[in-house]
């Protein structure tokens, strides 16, 4: 893959389909533009067939929540195209929050968050797409999904 490609290309290349972006279940906005960031609420792991739920470290092994950290990256492209217009406005990945919803003896949450890593480092590539990043477990998570992330992107104006 060319490093020199667009976001919006690389998607393309990769064979990657964004999802519909889809609105805020509760009360706050799916993203906020201030200035030259944009702010990402949490988005939880879907696909074509709904939410993946479960607890990682019991019914939901650590590869398994890799690739809903993966859905969850695909959706968090989603919200950022809806609301940017294209992925190409995007200057580059500042910071992901990554909430695993394990059991109290699970320690691979790093490991699961990097599926969602791993899709911003390949969409944008190496250089905006490395962030900082937070990765936690915790007791539970809305609807009992296996994984919540959110994340804050640096704009071209």
């Amino acid at each position: 893959m060319t490093q020199s490609l667009s976001p919006e290309a690389r998607l393309e290349e990769l064979g990657l389909v964004l999802p519909p972006a889809i609105p805020s279940i509760a009360n706050f906005a799916p993203a906020l533009l201030d200035g030259g960031l944009l702010y990402l609420s949490g988005q939880g792991p879907r696909d074509a067939t709904g939410y993946r739920f479960g607890k990682v470290g019991a019914d939901v092994s650590a590869d398994e929540a890799r690739e809903h950290a993966r859905l969850v990256g695909l959706s968090l492209l989603a919200v950022i195209r809806q609301e940017l217009g294209s992925l190409d406005r995007v200057r580059r990945v500042v910071r992901l929050f990554g909430m695993v919803n394990a059991t109290p003896d699970f320690v691979l949450h790093s490991r699961v968050i990097d599926g969602c890593s791993d899709l911003m480092c390949a969409v944008f590539g190496e250089e905006a797409g490395r962030h900082a990043r937070s990765a936690v477990g915790v007791g539970s998570l809305p609807g009992n999904i296996t994984v919540e992330i959110e994340a804050v992107v640096a704009v071209h104006s």
